[in-house]
């Protein structure tokens, strides 16, 4: 398939999102680096469409969304991984999310991954810099949700605890009182706005951004049950 070249970015949302994201343009490096195989290119409204039938499940030779994922081409120095195979927060997925965020910050210098659900269903978000996790925080409403959390509360969940007047370190395990409330609801919905604080956010994408390549659907490693 020839991708025409005023091919435009556009926003990239479904229901439930989740994506890798890397502050480089090697498309390639990228994908090899996941293990990813038979990419295929597709435009970015064809994106769209994908990532949102697969959040929802509908495809019938892919019905949990993990047989493939969308790797974009470069936009503004970022290269984005869209899929559920991307959920850092998963309880089967979430261990070899890390490890893959871990080998791409060390081999780029830095890695996130993050799951957004635009129905109230909750945020997460993994950062990595050069080998090392920096911070794993999920706020989606389950039990798992505490036993996640890694590292040291970002700027930016800081800013907003203190706005709430909360103190800017805690434990994620230790969650009552109205206060505490007001903060998990306001967790609920930062992801997207975290992805733009430290880089790019498939929800925020325009047409103005600069683009290099052209965005593929490759096949994951996780068979297809």
């Amino acid at each position: 398939m020839e991708i025409a070249r005023d091919d435009q970015p556009r926003p990239l949302s479904t229901c439930w999102l989740y994506w890798i994201a890397v502050p480089t343009g090697d498309q390639a490096g990228v994908i090899a680096s996941l293990g990813l195989t038979r990419p295929v290119p597709v435009t970015f409204a064809e994106a769209e469409v994908v990532i949102d039938g697969d959040g929802h499940g509908e495809a019938e030779d892919n019905p949990d969304g993990m047989a493939r994922v969308y790797v974009s081409p470069e936009i503004e120095g970022w290269t984005l991984v869209i899929g559920p195979w991307c959920n850092p927060c998963d309880s089967d997925r979430g261990d070899e999310v890390l490890r893959l965020c871990v080998d791409l910050s060390s081999r780029y210098g830095a890695a996130q991954a993050y799951y957004f659900g635009t129905q109230n269903d909750g945020s997460a978000w993994l950062i990595a810099e050069h080998g090392v996790v920096m911070r794993r925080y999920c706020e989606t409403g389950t039990a798992e949700d505490g036993l996640l959390t890694l590292g040291q509360p970002l700027v930016q969940e800081q800013t907003e605890r203190e706005r709430i007047g909360l103190p800017l370190t805690w434990k994620a395990s230790e969650r009552n009182g109205e206060a505490e409330e007001e903060w998990k609801w306001r967790a609920f919905d930062m992801a997207p706005e975290i992805a733009s604080a430290l880089g790019i956010s498939p929800l925020a994408l325009t047409a103005t951004m600069r683009v290099r390549g052209v965005g593929v659907l490759a096949e994951t490693p996780v068979p297809v049950h």
